[in-house]
């Protein structure tokens, strides 16, 4: 809006300004008219080359936000298709991930969950290439809390991809959360 007011007031000042040289000859008025309309057009595309200027340092001036994994809600269907279908074959484990996970057995209501719950949205961004964390709310699904034992909350189901899961209880401090997904899941040597 403001730079429309500013071009319709410097295209008047440029036709005042043409129409000033009245002792100039018809023919020079309409040259220096176009030449008013020439420089007009020069100044609109000058300030809009300025603000895409302004623009794009600014964008380029603001910390991108990083891209970061977080832990995923599964519901009973959806454990049964990215982890384990156990409907299928109860007897054996049968992972279904393409990398190693973590899952959260955890409720709202749940004091310690809450404090775990900040640890694990941070694993997920720092090991987000290399790991899922999956998140159950055992009240919602109480079939999957049941089938693993979910009795006291949080519990976590440690996965890897080659062994039998592990089942860790309480809350965790993020230390113990980093060297078991280091040591276990994706077995890195201690440094």
């Amino acid at each position: 809006m403001k730079l429309n007011v500013f071009v319709k007031q410097y295209e008047q000042k440029a036709n005042l300004f043409v129409l000033c040289h009245c002792e100039k000859t018809p023919n020079e008025i309409e040259q220096l008219k176009s030449q008013a309309k020439i420089i007009v057009r020069m100044k609109r595309v000058t300030i809009v080359f300025a603000t895409l200027m302004v623009i794009v340092s600014v964008l380029a001036s603001e910390p991108k936000e990083k891209e970061t994994a977080k832990p995923i809600e599964l519901t009973r269907a959806s454990f049964l298709e990215k982890v384990f279908d156990y409907e299928k074959n109860p007897e054996v484990w049968s992972y279904k991930g393409d990398k190693p996970a973590i899952v959260d057995f955890y409720a709202d209501w749940c004091g310690p969950c809450r404090i775990v719950s900040p640890i694990l949205t941070e694993l997920a961004a720092e090991y987000g290439d290399e790991i899922y964390i999956y998140k159950i709310n055992v009240d919602k699904e109480k079939e999957l809390a049941g089938i693993f034992g979910a009795r006291s909350i949080p519990m976590f189901l440690f996965i890897p991809m080659d062994q039998d899961p592990q089942i860790g209880m309480g809350a965790l401090p993020k230390k113990s959360f980093k060297e078991v997904i280091d040591t276990f899941l994706l077995t890195k040597d201690n440094l």
